[in-house]
């Protein structure tokens, strides 16, 4: 449950009711005087804008004592008047200038090549039913299928192109029931994490008059005989419940079939703590009902109750621990993957009839690599690992003892083995940075595979490698990136080079393909991926070391990283360009707003950027674990310092690179007026020649849009934009 929310590019998914940064006008400061170029004789003459003029408020806080001055807060009201004529204005000018963009036309054309492609997804398997989605080369979303056998006729189960005739409504995560004759799924309108659980019968194709609004983040947990499921629901906006703390409210119901979903009853009541968030999972038996509360990213608490009485209390597994806990529940045993006492993981077998922590059996311990996962397939432990930030895929028994390793093809990545826990065939997939994902077929007892399924895409990348390298950041730190070229690539300083990170959540940077990847390499780009602290691929510590008050290593590590590319001969920052989403946009609007010296372009998408404020919109509260607030005295001091619009606001005038802030119109998650203000303030303060752009992304979500057409559009923009500015 908990992974699933991050879906690739910021986690959490609650919020709090804690009290808002305290906020003061300060009567000294003048108010709604718009900005104005007004040449100072004794210094250089800003050149003109084009882009358009954003007025300015003079606004400030008293926080912690200090004045903290916020001019482009009226940018955080998406609903006013004055706000959406400015953010059409601005996107307006954004893509009108990069239509002008030599070349964007045929980047276009390129990615419909690399977009519009065949693949299958591997089955999930319930009693015979396989169901498994297709992505078609002649569609704009991806297809949900259905047969009975592996030779059985395929059956469309969701065609989510046939929802709406603008392609805004989606589908969501779906889950088959264990005996495959129901499925609940999400409908999703603008990509947005916002959604509404329907049931459909599988073998009808027709939908059940169960219909569960208020289901964001949620999926649905079966019963064994189909006849109900569990699953978090979070209520609307009103009275109490507020966009910044919603998530705080939300509670585990059951769902009765063919019952009125307003008389679901609450298995467990809301915490009412905007930093946690609820989740749960029911033993496929039945027996075991798993509640898990987490507090961002960095620990759980985790309860069980006997489902089979329903008037059973839940019993605490662990709770009140500061480390990260997962439980998988089968044969009335529970297998714990934890980081408590191993920061680079390890498995305990509890006996649910002897929860106490003295009685857990350390079954797995920690390794040199990092565990990541842990599933029970076929009757025995699916291990997943990383070592050095790649894939490493492991069997165990149910003891805990190892069975044998499964193969991969190379240095890339795997998610581990995907099936159930009582049947021996198995899937997993397998990337890298030079293939697209193959699946392969395998058998849990005897380790023999096949190739299930390939992606196969108009493309060649034999002549590309991916070496992997160590750096010291500032503090003497060696860091990790993977840099991808051409074979015998000549070190000569002038190669138009993007350099990825992310550094946050717990969350790996391993090899994987990606078509804008490939397109780059194969126009003579070099493509860089940074290990940075934050991440995950390390272990816990490494996580840590990148967090809270300690947020300011990712930072380091991503400007040595852009210093050692330089220095080694491979770029220069007349040729760098640094790309990041999400948290990954927080990376880059530091890196950006700390060096500006340092870089040619800048992609940021999606991002946190007011760290003084993120926690008052979205799910930002949940997100305080990992972050911080400016609540607290000393985290204040700790996000004054990085906060990219911060630090933008307080240095006035600077020659900044080119930047293209990738926003979406419905993004849920990290709210957009982040992007808002800090593209306004650089607007500004700009004093060079380069573009300061923000595109928006109609009908779209955090993840973007899931229409092919939206993407090969935006990403021909970002690519176009690049190329412009590095070669």
């Amino acid at each position: 449950m908990r992974r699933c929310l991050l879906v690739a590019l910021l986690v959490g998914c609650g919020s709090s009711t804690s009290g808002k940064v305290p906020v003061d006008p300060d009567p000294k400061l003048d108010t709604d005087r718009p900005v104005e170029y007004r040449p100072d004789p004794v210094a250089p003459v800003k050149p003109p804008r084009a882009w358009p003029m954003t007025k300015v408020e003079s606004i400030a806080d008293q926080i912690h004592g200090k004045t903290v001055a916020d001019p482009y807060r009226w940018l955080e009201d998406e609903k006013s008047a004055e706000v959406q004529a400015w953010m059409t204005e601005q996107d307006t000018y954004a893509r009108t200038e990069l239509a002008k963009l030599p070349g964007r036309d045929d980047l276009a054309q390129r990615m419909r090549d690399l977009l519009y492609y065949d693949s299958i997804t591997a089955p999930q398997v319930k009693k015979g039913r396989f169901f498994y989605s297709r992505k078609h080369k002649d569609k704009e979303k991806v297809v949900v299928y259905w047969k009975q056998g592996e030779t059985g006729t395929e059956k469309v189960l969701f065609d989510p192109n046939t929802w709406s005739t603008d392609g805004t409504t989606g589908l969501g995560a779906w889950t088959p029931s264990h005996d495959g004759k129901l499925v609940a799924y999400a409908v999703k309108e603008n990509n947005s994490d916002e959604s509404v659980m329907h049931v459909m019968d599988v073998s009808t194709g027709k939908d059940r008059p169960d219909v569960i609004e208020g289901t964001k983040y949620s999926s649905a947990s079966w019963t064994p005989d189909g006849k109900g499921f569990y699953y978090t629901w979070i209520p609307p906006v009103g009275g109490d419940v507020t966009v910044a703390n919603r998530p705080g409210f939300a509670e585990i119901r059951f769902h009765k079939l063919g019952t009125d979903v307003a008389t679901d009853p609450v298995i467990h009541p809301a915490t009412k703590d905007a930093g946690t968030f609820i989740g749960a999972n029911l033993s496929t038996d039945g027996h075991w009902l798993l509640v898990t509360i987490s507090h961002g990213w960095n620990s759980a608490d985790i309860y069980f109750k006997d489902a089979r009485k329903p008037k059973a209390a839940f019993t605490p597994l662990v709770a009140k621990v500061d480390a990260d806990f997962n439980v998988r529940a089968w044969k009335d045993q529970f297998y714990v993957h934890t980081n408590d006492g191993a920061p680079r993981y390890r498995v305990f077998k509890v006996d649910p009839k002897r929860p106490q922590r003295a009685a857990w059996k350390e079954i797995v311990a920690q390794s040199d690599a990092t565990l990541t996962a842990v599933d029970v397939v076929g009757n025995h432990l699916s291990l997943t690992y990383l070592r050095n930030a790649t894939s490493e895929l492991a069997v165990h028994d149910l003891s805990g003892k190892f069975v044998r390793k499964i193969e991969l093809p190379g240095i890339g990545s795997s998610g581990g083995l995907g099936g159930n826990e009582d049947e021996d065939t198995a899937y997993f997939a397998y990337t890298s940075f030079t293939e697209p994902q193959v699946i392969f077929k395998t058998s849990v007892k005897t380790g023999t595979s096949v190739e299930w399924a390939r992606i196969k895409l108009p493309v060649n990348l034999s002549d590309v490698v991916a070496e992997q390298v160590s750096y010291p950041s500032k503090d003497g730190t060696q860091i990790s990136m993977f840099i991808i070229h051409k074979k015998d690539l000549a070190k000569t300083g002038k190669h138009p080079t993007i350099l990825y990170g992310y550094g946050g959540f717990n969350v790996s940077q391993t090899p994987s393909f990606s078509s804008t990847r490939a397109l780059w390499l194969e126009s003579g780009g070099v493509y860089v991926v940074a290990n940075l602290r934050g991440g995950g691929e390390f272990g816990e510590e490494w996580h840590r070391a990148g967090m809270l008050l300690k947020k300011q290593n990712v930072f380091d590590d991503f400007i040595a990283a852009a210093e050692t590319l330089i220095k080694d001969g491979w770029t220069s920052k007349e040729h760098l360009a640094i790309w990041g989403g999400s948290n990954g946009g927080l990376l880059v609007g530091a890196a950006v707003t700390q060096r500006p010296d340092l870089f040619g372009a800048v992609i940021c998408g999606v991002p946190l950027l007011d760290m003084l404020r993120f926690h008052l919109y979205g799910s930002g509260k949940t997100w305080v674990p990992e972050y911080g607030s400016a609540e607290d005295p000393e985290q204040f001091a700790a996000l004054y310092a990085y906060s990219p619009y911060r630090v933008a606001v307080d240095a006035g005038e600077r020659d900044y690179p080119a930047i293209m802030f990738d926003s979406a119109d419905h993004d849920d998650r990290v709210d957009p007026m982040h992007a808002r203000k800090l593209a306004a303030v650089i607007q500004a303060n700009q004093t060079g020649n380069a573009p300061i752009l923000l595109r928006i992304e109609r009908n779209a979500g955090h993840g973007g849009a899931d229409m092919v057409k939206q993407q090969v559009e935006r990403i021909a923009d970002q690519l176009a934009f690049l190329w412009s500015r590095l070669k």
